[in-house]
């Protein structure tokens, strides 16, 4: 499996101090990682660091291959007016057909997506990220009227179909009881099984779940780096003061 995403040394310091420091992260192809800790441990500004859209202090981050979001609050989410269907079919008229020189490059299942946007574009879609009739949404429900898994399921579905290499997911796990969570993260794994990099920001990963985790610690306990305090230096005394 080819490496997708690779972090070393990440490291995000604000006014009150350190979020995160000295993380390291690899993700492959057909690999789903998981983000965990508190609130306040820094997942989103994490994930975000990962696909390229949140800068951090300290550390590098190599990606081999092009990222997409799915659900991100407040950064990437479903448009309240627009229904399931309409999403898609947005998204598919915005990106067009793959051009035939990148069509190596590009999972199967988004070239056909793409290539359906006039016909068929949900179901294309939903079978192309791996949903099957188990799907927790119907084509005309609203953007706000969506669950949280709704619109869990509907930022993976959409972020399939620019063909990236990593696809990344904030708070999964928010807003859904225990058999939503656990469907959510088996669906995860199956997008993974298609050859994508998945990373998920979670409090916790579900029992069961094949997911690597990467616990972040909470604020209060990442150490503080030490501080070297160089001595005042002596003030230059000048010929008169010498002499005396």
């Amino acid at each position: 499996m080819s490496v997708v995403v690779e972090a070393s040394g990440l490291g995000l310091r604000t006014r009150r101090g350190w979020v995160f420091r000295d993380v390291d992260l690899s993700a492959a192809e057909g690999e789903l990682h998981a983000i965990t800790g508190p609130p306040g441990s820094g997942r989103t500004s994490l994930l975000l660091a990962l696909a390229g859209r949140f800068p951090v202090g300290e550390g590098r981050v190599v990606r081999h291959g092009p990222a997409a979001l799915g659900q991100v609050a407040g950064v990437h989410e479903p448009d309240p007016a627009l229904t399931v269907g309409e999403h898609i079919q947005e998204r598919l008229l915005l990106l067009g057909p793959v051009p035939r020189r990148r069509r190596q490059l590009v999972p199967v299942a988004a070239v056909r997506a793409r290539r359906a946007y006039r016909r068929d574009a949900f179901a294309t879609a939903i079978s192309g990220a791996g949903f099957t009739g188990d799907v927790p949404f119907d084509p005309d429900t609203r953007g706000r009227d969506l669950t949280p898994l709704q619109r869990q399921v509907l930022g993976l579905v959409l972020a399939t179909l620019s063909g990236p290499k990593l696809i990344v997911a904030d708070d999964v796990d928010s807003g859904s009881d225990a058999p939503e969570r656990a469907w959510l993260w088996a669906a995860m794994a199956r997008l993974a099984e298609q050859g994508y990099a998945v990373v998920a920001s979670a409090r916790a990963v579900e029992p069961g779940s094949p997911a690597i985790e990467h616990r972040l610690a909470d604020p209060a306990d990442v150490p503080a780096r030490p501080t070297l305090i160089l001595p005042r230096p002596t003030p230059a005394r000048t010929p008169a003061e010498v002499t005396r």
